[in-house]
């Protein structure tokens, strides 16, 4: 942002660890990147900003900021979407929705993938993409399985977080131009609740 003063320090706090047995709750990550956050500064005041789902996350580190008596001065949501249900879409389709964003709606890839995601996992619906050249053949599909199960794990834990009440002042940033995916107007589109995990980013 122009307004923000060059001699303020921003760090971008990395992805939670997650077990492949069971996910942690947003609290349970707000409560290991609040570890993460005191190591660099040990007390407030604490300005934090997120990106899509990272938003939420970071006003879940907020609440246990202020739960231990900590002073938190800023909050930004930047292109923050809350759903008040959760997402009913399945993992491809959240995969799907990223992968086609490279892609025109008269592409013939494009169809074919849209066909194909109805049945198919996220690796199998990877694999397809790769096979029909919108994913290069020599990448490696191993890690972008991982970061998209990753992503999905994610989303179940924004879908059960309750959205507390919090004793702070948010500031909401939104984009001036609508995001190219937003949009095309396709039938099966899911809506940006559902799209954020593959996206969000939290810093303070």
């Amino acid at each position: 942002m122009q307004e923000m003063d060059t001699g303020c320090p921003v760090y971008a706090l990395p992805w939670p660890p997650f077990s492949e047995v069971q996910f942690p709750t947003l609290k349970e990550m707000a409560s290991q990147l609040n570890l993460a956050i005191r190591k660099i500064q040990p007390r407030g005041p604490y300005r934090l900003a997120g990106y899509s789902s990272g938003g939420i996350l970071a006003y879940a580190i907020a609440q246990r900021l202020l739960d231990q008596d900590e002073a938190v001065s800023f909050i930004a949501l930047i292109d923050v979407v809350l759903s008040s249900r959760p997402s009913r879409v399945s993992p491809t389709q959240m995969v799907q929705e990223v992968l086609l964003e490279s892609l025109e709606p008269d592409d013939e890839r494009f169809e074919l993938l849209e066909r194909f995601s109805g049945r198919s996992s996220i690796s199998q619906f990877l694999e397809k993409a790769q096979k029909i050249g919108v994913i290069p053949f020599d990448r490696n599909l191993h890690n972008d399985i991982l970061t998209y199960e990753r992503a999905i794990q994610f989303q179940r834990a924004l879908d059960s977080y309750q959205v507390p009440s919090l004793p702070i002042e948010v500031y909401q940033f939104y984009a001036n131009e609508p995001l190219r995916h937003r949009a095309r107007s396709r039938k099966n589109s899911i809506g940006p609740e559902a799209r954020s995990p593959l996206r969000g980013g939290t810093e303070f």
